[in-house]
């Protein structure tokens, strides 16, 4: 999942460079939240995983 929001950082990136702001805003929100998502997730598996078994 951290490599779409990579993705998405990238194509922001290289919208920006070529001059298509509103498109570079819209990938980079996209990143932003896809990001939070997966680390949130990351956090859940790192915490599910480490409970003792009952």
């Amino acid at each position: 999942m951290f490599s779409w929001a990579i993705a998405f950082f990238v194509i922001a990136l290289i919208a920006a460079v070529f001059g298509f702001f509103g498109l570079a805003a819209s990938a980079a929100g996209i990143a932003k939240i896809i990001f939070v998502v997966a680390l949130i997730l990351a956090l859940v598996s790192f915490v599910a995983g480490r409970r003792p078994v009952v």
